[in-house]
């Protein structure tokens, strides 16, 4: 990792201050000396992302991520170190050192996005070439314009197998950063690598961040019957598709309190060319929770505007299952008379998908209807089937209002007593509640199992040898939040005596960077992972806990010997005085 000057990174994190950080992004809550909020990582409908301004560093208790501001900028804007440093000194108004940094993750990063953006421009410009004209007629027979055509950034990639591999090859790239950015493909054959264009004879459409940077490309076949309808970018050191949005960039400006989520990127597209400038689409995947996370941080209401067929109604359904973890409010575009967006603008125009905004069904709406599938009302087992189905919809609304509402509706359209379809939805409602009350202290009791489970797949000993691990986690807290501490015990203690490897770990980095003279930071880590920063996000939680003394200190470093002797072979009374010392040496 690029060092930083010390003094810079001091003034940047009392700048650029976690609380007012953190709050651009999540609605954040005072709870005594901590703030509380949904966390931004993952869908979640109870609190569970906590801010800690006395150290100034922020903690998931449902999905482990953690560490201070410079690491909540680098994992929410999907930056490196270095760029979370100059995005966070941008932000605050201040200039970055005036020294060379030697990241290679850096220069990695840089020169992939420096790849793409210019495979973009190369795209773009054979569109409108001659050897273009199959891609361009293709887009244009789809109805779009060449204004939307720039809009998006649209291109073609030119067929054979080393038009962009040459080109990129005259602007300095090397085979392998093109490989690494998935721009290229390679074989090998008898031992030799070979490499070739990975977009042959497909119109293309990149993918973009919120910056405008370009992350990835998606290339559509321009014929029905080519074996693969999509060739899209895998995931790179810059792109995780199952973390991004399409056309977010743009759909975060709309004026609208809504975004409209669609399967696929010319739906988006063509909406937008319509006039409905907050549609966005996932990436070839299946929504993730960590997409879902993205959208609840620009809006605070979607609508599901999947295709018509079961295929995607089933993925409605499952990323109704998604948004139910979060407090976005869900409406579901039913697509009558077509099977996608695309095809409703084609045949009936902008006024008819604008009505099937205004009649979209709000997910208790969305669910009866989808209960109503394959029965036939019409018949007495069917129309019972269909009313269970219904009332378990019911059950689980709060309001008395809404359920009277929904229950007068069910009344007058099958014929059925009002009062009867609320006495079933009270009863399957009194059973989950007597569920529910059970559950009650087993659900409080599963956050501290899921952040236990989270700091145990990191530090995997720490099952094992509790005792330990939890005097190693105090004492390093106690070191990062009293660095003065370090100068007076560090003779009595080395992360050879640690019991957890992991937490030696993190001793180890907490001695280096006090031994340097530095404050610590959970930024500055070397060679963590985010889970592993996670961690030790979890151990800083412990600092308000802390009795800040030194005895507090050496009563941990006794335990932490306590627990290493008894991992020796041979109980500690059996040793000689001289194996006895060893363990304890510096």
């Amino acid at each position: 990792m690029a060092k930083l000057n010390e003094d810079f990174l001091s003034e940047l994190r009392t700048r650029a201050d976690i609380e007012s950080t953190v709050s651009s992004y999540v609605s954040l809550k005072r709870r005594g000396r901590i703030l509380t909020g949904l966390c931004p990582f993952h869908s979640e409908k109870t609190p569970s992302f906590t801010v800690y301004p006395e150290t100034q560093s922020y903690y998931c208790f449902g999905c482990g991520s953690g560490g201070d501001v410079i690491t909540f900028i680098k994992n929410i804007e999907n930056l490196d170190y270095i760029e979370s440093v100059r995005y966070l000194a941008e932000r605050v108004g201040m200039a970055m050192p005036q020294e060379k940094f030697n990241s290679d993750l850096y220069e990695k990063r840089r020169r992939m996005f420096e790849a793409n953006r210019l495979a973009a421009r190369f795209f773009h410009a054979a569109l409108y070439s001659p050897e273009g004209e199959a891609g361009l007629q293709y887009l244009h027979n789809r109805g779009l314009t060449d204004a939307t055509i720039r809009k998006f950034g649209l291109g073609y990639a030119p067929a054979g197998w080393d038009k962009l591999r040459s080109f990129m090859k005259k602007q300095g790239f090397t085979d392998l950063e093109l490989y690494e950015a998935n721009l290229l493909r390679m074989s090998d054959k008898n031992g030799k690598k070979h490499y070739y264009d990975a977009f042959v004879d497909r119109a293309m459409f990149p993918v973009l961040d919120l910056r405008g940077n370009v992350l990835a490309f998606s290339g559509r076949a321009l014929t029905s019957d080519a074996q693969r309808k999509y060739v899209n970018t895998s995931d790179t050191l810059i792109y995780k598709k199952g973390e991004n949005i399409f056309a977010l960039n743009f759909a975060k400006k709309t004026a609208q309190d809504f975004l409209i989520l669609c399967e696929g990127n010319l739906d988006v597209i063509s909406l937008h060319q319509a006039g409905f400038d907050n549609a966005v689409a996932g990436l070839g995947t299946a929504l993730t929770e960590h997409q879902v996370a993205l959208l609840s941080r620009y809006t605070g209401a979607v609508y599901l505007c999947y295709d018509a067929d079961e295929a995607g109604q089933k993925a409605a359904q499952k990323a109704l299952r998604l948004f139910e973890n979060t407090t976005l409010r869900v409406k579901v575009i039913h697509l009558e008379g077509g099977k996608d967006p695309d095809e409703i603008l084609k045949k009936f125009g902008t006024a008819r998908f604008k009505s099937l905004l205004e009649g979209a069904a709000n997910d208790v709406e969305y669910r009866i209807l989808r209960a109503r599938d394959g029965i036939d009302v019409s018949a007495p087992d069917g129309k019972n089937r269909f009313l269970e189905a219904a009332c378990r919809v019911l059950a689980e609304l709060r309001s008395p209002v809404e359920l009277d509402i929904y229950a007068a509706r069910l009344s007058e359209e099958l014929g059925v007593a009002k009062e009867a379809i609320l006495a079933q939805t009270k009863k399957i409602a009194q059973t989950r509640i007597k569920h529910s009350e059970k559950n009650v202290l087993r659900d409080a009791q599963d956050v501290e199992k899921k952040a236990d489970k989270v700091i145990n797949a990191v530090n995997p000993e720490r099952a094992k040898h509790m005792r330990a691990a939890k005097a190693e986690e105090l004492l390093c807290a106690s070191l990062m939040h009293n660095p003065e501490f370090f100068s007076q015990i560090k003779e009595e203690i080395t992360a050879e005596n640690f019991v957890t490897s992991f937490n030696a770990r993190v001793f180890s980095e907490i001695a280096v960077q006090l031994f340097e003279n530095r404050m610590f930071s959970i930024s500055a880590l070397d060679g963590f992972s985010a889970e592993e920063i996670g961690a030790v996000a979890r151990i800083q939680t412990l600092i308000p806990q802390l009795a800040n003394t030194l005895s507090e200190c050496r009563d941990c470093i006794k335990v932490i010997a306590e627990e290493k002797a008894k991992t020796v072979k041979g109980a500690p009374s059996e040793l000689s005085d001289e194996d006895f010392l060893k363990l304890f040496q510096n």
